[in-house]
């Protein structure tokens, strides 16, 4: 298991740092940082924003191959991924903001894949039934919305809702309230900004695994050792979820991972919506910016999580199938 972790993680940190290198050419190449500093006014001298874009690595005067050089060694030897526009390190904005993109994914994302795999087993199990069929409908609609549009929706329930009760118990604007204090206060304030863009996520992920998983226990029900252990004496539901659950869910472990990388351009619609200042808002902002090494630094958080994501997938893979060795 350590031989394999090591040549792993030797494996990523190269592709990491190949798809970063190439998403820096290609944003110096598309971008265009000084379109920044022409609206202004008044307006800085063309000295003065050279010298700028000079000082942040992203002059377009100078060549694209020496510019991505000079950011290469910086981030091999330094660590440093540059700065973004107004000065911050990009280093320590995504340190900062993948904290809060995290507490997002990770709740939202467990969550959706618990109740995808419960809801595509019973689906399952109960096949063209009245619950299978009413699973597979609400299915189909929530992913026929996007994710943005399910945000606003719950946005308005909400609202309706705290009018009904006349207090303002679920707050969904921003990550926390500011000047909220006590232990339990803190808590529930979190919790209750959390709830909305949870259930966002947790919808479509759902939705979507529980498709998978369906389709993919429904192969397995069907398969000879289900029926075997069922002649032995094995009770149904034992049968189901000792060999035909973990036999199911081999497939989806694939599934799982690169759903969570996904996860994350999900995410930027509804930190947006949320006002939720994290990894998404960032990779939509930089755009929008024009800022070359900001841009790059959210490419290198998501090669990261899907990467991390990738080798968990390999160990889950490896824990439901003895087969497979690792």
């Amino acid at each position: 298991m350590s031989l394999f972790l090591l040549r792993r993680f030797i494996n990523y940190v190269i592709l990491t740092l190949v798809a970063t290198t190439f998403s820096y050419i290609l944003a110096s190449t598309f971008e265009n940082p000084a379109a920044r500093y022409l609206g202004k006014n008044p307006r800085p001298s063309n000295a003065a924003i050279a010298h700028t874009l000079d000082r942040y690595g992203t002059n377009p005067n100078t060549p694209v191959l020496e510019r991505t050089w000079h950011w290469f060694t910086q981030l091999i030897f330094h660590g440093n991924l540059g700065q973004e526009y107004d000065g911050t390190s990009v280093l320590h904005d995504m340190v900062v903001r993948s904290g809060v993109s995290l507490q997002l994914l990770l709740i939202g994302s467990i969550l959706g894949a618990v109740l995808g795999v419960a809801l595509g087993v019973w689906g399952a199990v109960r096949q063209y039934k009245a619950s299978d069929q009413t699973v597979t409908y609400l299915s189909y609609l929530i992913l026929s919305i996007p994710v943005y549009v399910l945000g606003v929706l719950l946005m308005i329930v909400a609202t309706e809702f705290n009018g009904l009760i006349g207090t303002n118990a679920i707050v969904f604007t921003g990550q926390y309230t500011p000047g909220t204090s006590g232990f339990w206060s803190i808590l529930l304030d979190r919790l209750s900004h959390l709830l909305l863009p949870t259930i966002a996520l947790m919808l479509t992920s759902a939705a979507s695994y529980s498709r998978y998983q369906r389709n993919a226990m429904l192969d397995v029900l069907s398969a000879d050792y289900i029926r075997t252990a069922r002649s032995k004496g094995r009770p149904r539901n034992a049968a189901m979820i000792r060999h035909g659950v973990r036999v199911a869910l081999i497939p989806m472990s694939t599934f799982f991972a690169y759903s969570f990388g996904l996860l994350v351009a999900g995410s930027i619609f509804l930190e947006k919506i949320f006002s939720w200042h994290g990894m998404g808002e960032l990779a939509l902002d930089s755009v929008n910016q024009n800022d070359i090494n900001a841009t790059t630094g959210s490419i290198f958080y998501v090669a990261i999580l899907i990467l991390i994501s990738s080798t968990l997938s390999q160990i889950l893979y490896a824990a439901l199938d003895p087969r497979v060795r690792i």
